[in-house]
């Protein structure tokens, strides 16, 4: 059971907060990089609590910045993005993406105020297609980018589809990690026994209750969703949970399911979720669940439809179905059994259930149970985490040691019955990649 002072700790993620201090620790995707242009108009973002904005400048640089002018706290948000820097519509002072200051137009002794008054920049990477941000304490030399297998490579490689969820970051992402949900919220509707038995994926349409394996890994921790399968064997579901707040979610069979969802705090009450997909532009992982006759199993894509971009802190990547319009509920489509909620497609399944908490869930109300496994032992590795960060200063292994997050992928598995489900995933990561896996801390 979480307390009261708990659920707090790790809900708040302003400036001062336990999880807003570690979380500053990282590299945080804010945005993709096609939404800034060379010269172009500056993007608000918030990330954490913190107004920012982001831009990118003639030479196709990005810098991302607090937006208020140093000088007299006008918004840089209405500057003039122009010949390498960012210029203050205020006094026309300007700035390079590292902050610095190249120009100080209307003060006319500039020896007695040297153009030395920085903008508060923060570091920044660009990465298969996303724009990070380091906001934490080394600026000067900040860690590499976690080797995350659905963030490496060229941006073209791989889907990426961004949406703002209005609730706190925490609730959305403990909805990646609960497994046993999928047979319910997402393909009740589907009568298992019509079914093409050669997708194993079918397994978590026909048995609900599986059996929840758990453990800590040096990236973070990892769950299998255990299930009878073919005579003889076994079906299991691996997700993996990595700091801070990436999860590398099952899609389909393991060999080929890269996929990433970054659970990114816009503040304590909005999230922007990062849906990375490295085989579903190429037309490779998830198969999709047939039925015996061929077709496919409807209702569970992503046909996400979002309202126009504004330029307000949280005017991206907002769905037009919400709870305004109930996300368009079919109440005959589910009466009738074909849709077990009467809403179309999982990201809006679970943006409802998740809005539908409150902006920040109450989790002294809940009853949890062995199904939940997965879900308390990410909590209590993450209060861990940050309270050891508040106290000593230690950060986990992954922070100097990127190389861990290759370790954590998600996807189902079949293996003979009665085999360790930790064996069982290493022996298939290193059919996979050529080696085994490194489940233990790193040295």
């Amino acid at each position: 059971m979480i307390t009261a002072e708990e659920n707090e700790q790790l809900c708040r993620v302003g400036k001062g907060t336990l999880m807003g201090n570690f979380f500053r620790q990282f590299w945080l995707p804010v945005c993709l990089g096609s939404e800034l242009k060379a010269d172009g108009d500056p993007v608000r973002l918030m990330i954490l609590g913190e107004k920012l904005i982001a831009f990118r400048d003639t030479h196709g640089r990005v810098g991302v910045f607090d937006h208020r002018c140093p000088h007299r706290c006008a918004s840089l948000f209405f500057g003039r993005n122009e010949l390498g820097g960012i210029r203050c519509a205020y006094h026309g002072w300007k700035f390079d993406v590292t902050g610095k200051c190249l120009d100080q137009p209307n003060l006319e002794d500039k020896s007695k105020y040297p153009a030395g008054t920085p903008a508060i920049a923060y570091r920044v990477k660009e990465q298969g297609g996303i724009v990070f941000a380091y906001m934490g304490e080394r600026q000067d030399n900040p860690p590499e980018l976690p080797e995350i297998e659905a963030i490496m490579g060229e941006p073209d490689d791989r889907n990426i589809a961004l949406t703002h969820r209005d609730c706190n970051y925490m609730q959305a992402l403990e909805g990646d990690i609960d497994t046993s949900h999928l047979g319910f919220l997402h393909v009740g509707g589907i009568d298992g026994e019509k079914l093409d038995l050669s997708n194993p994926e079918v397994f978590t349409v026909t048995e609900k209750a599986p059996k929840i394996n758990v453990s800590v890994m040096p990236f973070g921790t990892m769950y299998s969703a255990q299930r009878n399968a073919y005579e003889g064997t076994e079906h299991h579901r691996f997700a993996s949970y990595i700091f801070p707040f990436w999860v590398t979610y099952p899609s389909g069979e393991i060999d080929n399911n890269v996929t990433a969802n970054a659970w990114v705090p816009i503040d304590d009450y909005s999230t922007m979720i990062f849906n990375i997909d490295l085989r579903r532009a190429s037309g490779g992982g998830k198969k999709g669940l047939k039925y015996k006759d061929g077709t496919d199993v409807g209702g569970l894509a992503r046909p996400l439809e979002y309202l126009p971009t504004t330029t307000d802190w949280k005017g991206r990547w907002r769905p037009v179905k919400d709870a305004s319009n109930d996300y368009g509920i079919d109440r005959e489509w589910q009466r009738n059994g074909d849709s077990y909620t009467g809403i179309v497609g999982i990201p809006l399944q679970d943006q409802a259930i998740q809005e539908s908490m409150g902006h920040v869930v109450d989790r002294t109300l809940e009853h949890l149970a062995a199904s939940d496994r997965m879900v308390i032992l990410t909590r209590r590795v993450m209060l861990d985490a940050a309270k050891e960060y508040a106290e000593t200063g230690n950060l986990p292994d992954i922070v100097d040691h990127p190389e861990l997050a290759r370790d954590a992928r998600g996807g189902d598995i079949v293996v003979p019955y009665g085999t360790d489900w930790l064996e069982g995933y290493e022996e298939k990561m290193a059919e996979i990649k050529g080696y085994k896996p490194k489940l233990s801390a790193a040295e």
